[in-house]
């Protein structure tokens, strides 16, 4: 059933997003008189298809991208037959430059357009959720990670890129990921010390969704909701709890209850327990994954904020475009070696883990508004078979005035496609690469 929630948030996000890109191509050339034969979501076999008036809408069984069919067009159909004749008024080839150009721009802007409104739309409607950093007012939890570019367990952090820091989830930024030269500004016993981001940063964390989190705000906690017939239920552990050690070993924060339970696997452990202000001593047994049932109440106060229509236009425009400068950022990290291309680069598997085994409105959206995003910035690639490669074409043609001719854009789309089929296969080896190792 898992794997079903998450093939279907894949399909149904990939359905919307191709279908408006190629909708934004179809709409622009229908706009300048040009001839649509087939507007096609997904690739053959065919599932369904209908004619109105010229065109053909398909819906293909392989829902892993789309086309549209212009005539007098070279694009990835291939079909050059129609080329050996004189241009016709409603081709595609007959009408000027900068008509073909926001055609091929089509789709791009309606990708765009699209991130824009649904970030507009998911800050609007959701507000924002996070962490003050005032509230980390107990210092970070360093991971391995973290503990190997300079953190310290017990760390404020106060600065990012000497900046002040106001939301803890800012630690995390792209902003300092992918920058050049980042570095974070903590408190350490009363000193305040810089710790440089090292430029391969992104790299590892990047096989391991918890180790992007290298640093944790520590937390006080009390007893959450208890696991029914586990070893917390059996041992009479209650919500609202406040386990104050185990062992006889304090545990002010989680991760240090968590460490007193991995050091006691498959054991049984004493723990010291406040419940409503009395003391009260409980056994439990650890089983050998370190744990007893129960969900943490964290005690850090979480704040919210609300934003008007007008607050969240800007807003949402920002993240949007965030998600370019965040891959044009990663482009450079990889073209400098910094980042290796296997770990960033993901397939339909890939994409499909990030949407993740559980559904909610709020996480597909936010995924497929960046998606949407991505979606325009590749396609903007000046890469023959894509977008961006008919716009250096056409870019040419209207500053040269002379156009390339079809058998030059005919071998450049054989070869586009060479290398788009060959980074498709290599992405879905490398999603299956990092499945099995």
């Amino acid at each position: 059933m898992d794997i079903v929630v998450m093939v279907g948030q894949l399909i149904l996000g990939l359905t919307i997003l191709v279908g408006l890109h190629e909708l934004g191509h179809m709409l622009t050339a229908k706009w300048f008189g040009m001839r649509v034969e087939k507007y096609a979501i997904g690739f053959p076999p065919k599932l369904f298809s209908k004619k109105i008036g010229e065109t053909e809408y398909m819906l293909g069984l392989i829902p892993l991208g789309g086309f549209v069919k212009i005539s007098g067009m070279v694009d990835e159909s291939m079909d050059t037959e129609a080329l050996k004749e004189e241009p016709k008024p409603w081709e595609f080839r007959a009408k000027p430059a900068w008509q073909r150009l926001i055609v091929m721009m089509g789709g791009i802007i309606v990708n765009v357009i699209t991130g824009i409104v649904i970030y507009i739309a998911l800050t609007y409607n959701y507000g924002e959720s996070y962490l003050p950093a005032s509230e980390a007012k107990y210092g970070v939890v360093a991971n391995e990670i973290g503990q190997e570019i300079g953190f310290q367990t017990g760390d404020k952090v106060v600065a990012v890129n000497g900046k002040q820091l106001e939301k803890f989830e800012d630690v995390y930024s792209m902003d300092m990921l992918l920058g050049r030269d980042s570095y974070y500004t903590v408190e350490r016993n009363g000193e305040r010390v810089d710790i440089k981001v090292p430029a391969n940063l992104m790299d590892r964390v990047a096989d391991n969704k918890e180790r992007m989190f290298f640093v944790q705000p520590r937390e006080p906690f009390k007893v959450g909701e208890v696991v029914p017939n586990s070893a917390a239920a059996e041992a009479g552990l209650k919500t609202g709890d406040l386990i104050t050690s185990v062992n006889g070993q304090e545990v002010k924060f989680f991760h240090e209850f968590q460490k007193a339970l991995q050091a006691n696997a498959a054991k049984t452990v004493a723990m010291h327990v406040e419940r409503d202000g009395k003391p009260v001593e409980l056994k439990a047994e650890v089983t050998p994954e370190g744990t007893i049932g129960f969900r943490p109440q964290p005690l850090l106060q979480y704040a919210t904020r609300d934003y008007s229509i007008g607050e969240a236009i800007p807003l949402g425009t920002e993240q949007a475009f965030g998600v370019i400068t965040a891959n044009l950022k990663g482009f450079g990290k990889i073209f400098r070696g910094e980042v290796s291309a296997s770990k960033s680069l993901s397939g339909p598997i890939g994409i499909a883990q990030i949407f993740g085994d559980t559904f909610s409105w709020y996480k597909f959206w936010s995924i497929t508004a960046m998606l949407s995003m991505v979606l325009a910035f590749m396609n903007f690639l000046p890469i023959p078979a894509l977008d961006g490669g008919h716009v250096v074409f056409l870019t040419y043609e209207m500053i040269s005035g002379r156009k390339p001719s079809d058998n030059f854009l005919e071998n450049a789309q054989k070869v586009g496609m060479v290398l788009l089929l060959g980074l498709m296969a290599f992405a879905i080896f490398n999603d299956v690469f990092k499945i099995i190792f």
